[in-house]
């Protein structure tokens, strides 16, 4: 090849990456753009976006099938209002709740505690569940009786990890005056309950705090763990949207009115909470 020829190509590779290097971030930077939608956006976009937490509940892969009881819950709704699914799994509540409101995501479908708090942010939809934050600890063995918390009276100077911004640190906190006495936190960044569980089943940590139904769905892979101390009472657990969705809201609430009354929701209750 001419050296001449050689030149133009060299020049005109060192200009294509010149451009891609300036106009793509640019493009990457629109496309992010997004803004909250109501239900019609979504509809005549034909795609409902939602986000939820990986684990043994909302959303996990089965032998190469996506299952979960709010997957499956929000596959329904999406299904009888024709609308194509993408779901997001998500660990961190913060970028959950972060793309609810800056419009990533329609919906936050994923057990949400139904707080003062959360209602500054959020939308909620009628309650879907009734769960509350346990204590998770190794069962009593021999030699290691000293460990075991018999009552919450016993967290005093004890250090119970919880996943980062969960709903039960305002629960600790509250507990922290109700014992009078001082219970340290460490929240856990980029870990949901489920390597909460894993951690303490291993004895790399000695107490962590999740939801009742996630670690007793968890509970047959950790057979030594004990989740019989309740940390928080019964709480409401719901959806969430934005809170310029309100007629995503007012369409999903009435759903699952009609929805959860039907022998094809009893049969998805049963078969992950029994």
């Amino acid at each position: 090849m001419p050296k001449k020829h050689r030149l133009y190509l060299i020049g005109g590779g060192i200009l294509a990456l010149a451009i891609t290097f300036f106009l793509l971030p640019e493009e990457k930077a629109e496309k992010e753009k997004t803004a909250p939608r109501d239900y019609p956006e979504i509809v005549e976009s034909g795609t409902l976006n939602a986000v939820t937490e990986y684990n043994a509940i909302s959303y996990h892969v089965k032998k190469d099938t996506i299952e979960g009881f709010d997957y499956e819950l929000l596959h329904a709704f999406a299904k009888e209002k024709n609308l194509n699914l993408s779901v997001t799994p998500e660990m961190s509540f913060d970028k959950r709740l972060e793309g609810i409101i800056h419009g990533k995501y329609d919906v936050l479908a994923t057990g949400t505690v139904v707080t003062t708090q959360s209602k500054d942010s959020l939308l909620f939809t009628k309650h879907i569940l009734l769960s509350k934050q346990v204590l998770v600890q190794r069962k009593k063995e021999k030699g290691k009786d000293s460990l075991y918390i018999n009552s919450q009276l016993e967290l005093g100077h004890k250090t119970l990890h919880v996943v980062e911004n969960s709903p039960g640190l305002m629960r600790i906190h509250n507990l922290i005056n109700e014992i009078a006495d001082t219970i340290y936190i460490e929240q856990v960044k980029d870990y949901g309950p489920e390597q909460l569980l894993a951690m303490v089943s291993g004895g790399d940590i000695d107490y962590a705090v999740c939801d009742e139904n996630i670690a007793q769905a968890s509970l047959d892979a950790f057979p030594n763990l004990d989740i019989s101390k309740d940390i928080s009472f019964t709480q409401f657990y719901a959806w969430g949207v934005n809170k310029n969705s309100p007629i995503l809201l007012d369409t999903l609430n009435l759903w699952l009115d009609r929805y959860m009354k039907t022998k094809e929701y009893k049969l998805l209750y049963k078969k992950y909470f029994n």
